[in-house]
């Protein structure tokens, strides 16, 4: 359990709805940008005081609404949207980097992506190469044993969101550690993948505080899956960066999603356990079976509704998610996985 450091925003959060425009501390202002159609409601993002206008954390979907909201809450901060310099974007999911070119249109400023991510824009958001990827991630779920009847649904699922992305090229590219120059700010990048290849958090040493995108969040933990444009174990990246933004001295939290907290530590440690947990239960079903495959696995383990209500999207993501913890148990021998159509994985000791 964290300490949220607004409560009025956290009671936003749990009552359903978007909080207000907040002046976090001088200098720094949080902005609640709608999500349309997601249970996630709306993205926070942060705008930084310069001399001469302001960066942006994130910039949310592109929507009307969306833009509509980012724009307004620059006012009641003071700023016109062609007050905004630079958009530091965490990660390419849509509700992030969805929004960043129409800013950039506004207003001439410079958009930041960490390597890793910018290099998957063109398969992920061009018109050109998207049937590649839907393609792969087809491969990916019949290798997984999703049934024929609902292959072609899960693999196109995400083309729902496409229309809310205009894609964007980076003009700077951030490395992890690399000081981001900007005015009044000892803001400080750090690579955290798992969530992305290439997500990014900003720490303030000065300031004490965390800027954690959607890598550690108050409430909720984070999909972590593997996908055709994931690494190859993106749970073991994922604690491994995990870990490290664990040992910051930071006061506090902004995360891109629910509410601001106090307690790092503490909920990284929450973090580490509840995919410990999750580690445990799926070795527990791959031990109890003879051969099983990952969707037949995901489709046994506990989720926070029942597995039929779960729509496709969702179901897809939930299969990733199984399937990244079992290639973290198998890179640690603890699940041996036999390759056919489909997969099928046994525990370590288990006939082959």
């Amino acid at each position: 359990m964290v300490t949220p450091s607004n409560e009025a925003q956290r009671a936003a959060w749990l009552g359903g709805t978007i909080p207000e425009v907040e002046r976090v501390r001088p200098g720094l202002w949080s902005i609640p940008v709608p999500i349309p159609i997601n249970p996630l409601r709306y993205v926070l993002v942060y705008a930084l005081e310069l001399a001469d206008g302001v960066a942006i954390i994130d910039a949310g979907w592109d929507t009307d609404e969306a833009y509509a909201a980012l724009v307004a809450g620059l006012g009641a901060a003071g700023y016109a949207i062609t007050d905004v310099k630079g958009v530091l974007v965490t990660h390419i999911h849509p509700d992030h980097y969805g929004l960043a070119g129409r800013v950039r249109e506004a207003s001439g400023a410079w958009i930041a992506l960490h390597p890793a991510d910018a290099s998957l824009l063109h398969e992920r958001y061009d018109e050109s190469a998207i049937d590649s990827l839907v393609r792969k991630e087809r491969a990916l779920l019949d290798r997984c044993g999703v049934p024929a009847p609902t292959l072609d649904e899960l693999a196109g699922a995400s083309m729902m969101i496409r229309h809310m992305v205009a894609m964007a090229k980076p003009d700077r590219l951030v490395e992890d550690g690399e000081e981001l120059g900007l005015p009044g700010w000892d803001l400080r990048a750090i690579w955290t993948p798992g969530h992305s290849p290439g997500h990014l958090c900003f720490v303030s040493p000065s300031r004490k505080v965390l800027f954690s995108g959607d890598h550690v969040l108050a409430k909720i933990t984070p999909i972590v899956a593997v996908h055709p444009q994931s690494s190859p174990n993106p749970l073991a990246d994922y604690l491994d960066s995990l870990a490290v933004v664990g040992k910051l001295d930071v006061d506090e939290v902004l995360p891109a999603h629910e509410f601001r907290f106090l307690e790092l530590g503490e909920r990284v440690d929450y973090v580490i356990s509840h995919h410990d947990e999750r580690l445990a239960e799926i070795e527990g079903v791959v031990g109890a079976a003879d051969g099983i495959s990952c969707w037949d696995i995901a489709t046994r383990l506990t989720w926070s509704r029942p597995w039929e209500t779960i729509p496709a999207f969702m179901r897809r993501s939930a299969n990733n998610e199984t399937l990244a913890h079992l290639v973290w148990l198998e890179a640690r021998g603890q699940v041996r996985r036999v390759t056919g159509e489909p997969d099928l994985w046994f525990a370590a000791s288990g006939r082959f």
